[in-house]
């Protein structure tokens, strides 16, 4: 199979796409913008659930849930998040809470076997979601585990089993417009294994640098990998070591109100944490996670990201009351802009990118 014409790769904190780093030459009040990568956490793009007792929870208002549907209307709403100047989308093999935050999680989404092989449907959907970022320019920013549903792989050799059933059949199809990201927040106490976790999270990471070397016609000739971390601190210097760029998220970055309540300087002194981080080596640092909106506002989480020189990701998810076209990982999905916080975040995009 051939592989991918878009590839991704870095140069110093820069993000480049074949080569050229993105949204070259553009600057927005007085900031460099060339070499951010802007996303969405879409983590859910590819999933189903297995659960026939939630099953249900998650019909369309015309028809059962579909996972085959669910990928469709995803990949038909790719070129209008392109022409708005996003470059990445986020995806995760486990997916993300349907309910944004969630203790209890009973419903059995994820593309892994217990024995951590890739299940074929999953498979397919992930293929046609790489296949149609390729087209696009697009990057598809990986992830593999999720906390919550972490307990479907049997045993520490399962997980390693995933990382690389999942490294080999990106090889297998050139797949150079992926980022992988071992896990999600992977310093929460959610894994069911310890290698998963921050302590020994860096052993996965080299576990699939290793295993896709001299593998990719990159310029790294590898996968470039890392995993996310909520904390109001500098990454752990395992994580530094290890990651070939940083995935902070900006979700515990509150104001004095508590969650949701935005707070720019926080995220800005983030950024400044990592970067004076002893073992930082200049990798590009990406938000790749945040449910901080405020985009009518002069100063938010998103503006602070990018003065700051990171890149940001949105994450939107479906309030109590809330309607069928609010929110990006809440199942079932409208992946068309088509709520206010949507048209906030795609809008100030447009206007930062120059798209």
């Amino acid at each position: 199979m051939s592989s991918t014409q878009t590839i991704v790769s870095f140069a110093g904190d820069r993000v480049l796409i074949d080569g050229t780093p993105t949204y070259a030459g553009r600057s927005w009040r007085g900031h460099r913008i060339e070499g951010l990568l802007f996303n969405s956490r879409m983590a859910n793009a590819i999933v189903d659930d297995e659960n026939p007792a939630t099953r249900g929870a998650w019909s369309y208002a015309d028809a059962d849930w579909d996972a085959e549907r669910n990928t469709r209307e995803f990949v038909a709403a790719l070129p209008s998040y392109r022409a708005h100047g996003l470059l990445a989308v986020c995806l995760n093999m486990q997916g993300g809470s349907p309910q944004g935050y969630s203790w209890n999680q009973p419903w059995k989404i994820g593309a892994y076997t217990p024995e951590g092989a890739i299940k074929p449907a999953y498979a397919a959907r992930l293929g046609t979601v790489i296949g149609a970022c390729d087209r696009l320019g697009m990057v598809v920013v990986l992830a593999l585990f999720y906390g919550k549903q972490s307990h479907a792989l049997r045993d520490e050799a399962a997980v390693k089993a995933a990382v690389t059933n999942t490294v080999d059949w990106l090889a297998e199809r050139g797949a150079r417009n992926v980022l992988l990201e071992i896990g999600n927040e992977v310093n929460l106490p959610l894994f069911a294994h310890d290698i998963v976790q921050v302590p020994r999270c860096h052993e996965l990471i080299d576990l699939a640098k290793a295993r896709s070397t001299g593998r990719f016609d990159t310029p790294a000739g590898r996968l470039m990998v890392s995993t996310s971390l909520v904390d109001l601190n500098a990454p752990p210097a395992n994580i530094l070591a290890a990651a070939d760029f940083l995935l902070p998220h900006g979700n515990h970055i509150n104001g004095p109100r508590g969650r949701g309540d935005p707070s720019p300087h926080g995220v800005r002194l983030h950024v400044e944490r990592h970067r004076a981080a002893a073992g930082y080596r200049g990798q590009p640092i990406l938000y790749n996670e945040d449910d901080h909106y405020d985009f009518d506002q002069p100063d938010n989480h998103f503006v602070a990201a990018v003065e700051s020189g990171a890149g940001w990701g949105f994450f939107d998810y479906r309030r109590i009351r809330e309607r069928f076209e609010d929110g990006f990982q809440s199942l079932p999905v409208d992946w068309t802009i088509s709520s206010e916080r949507k048209r906030g975040f795609f809008g100030l995009l447009k206007d930062i990118t120059g798209a």
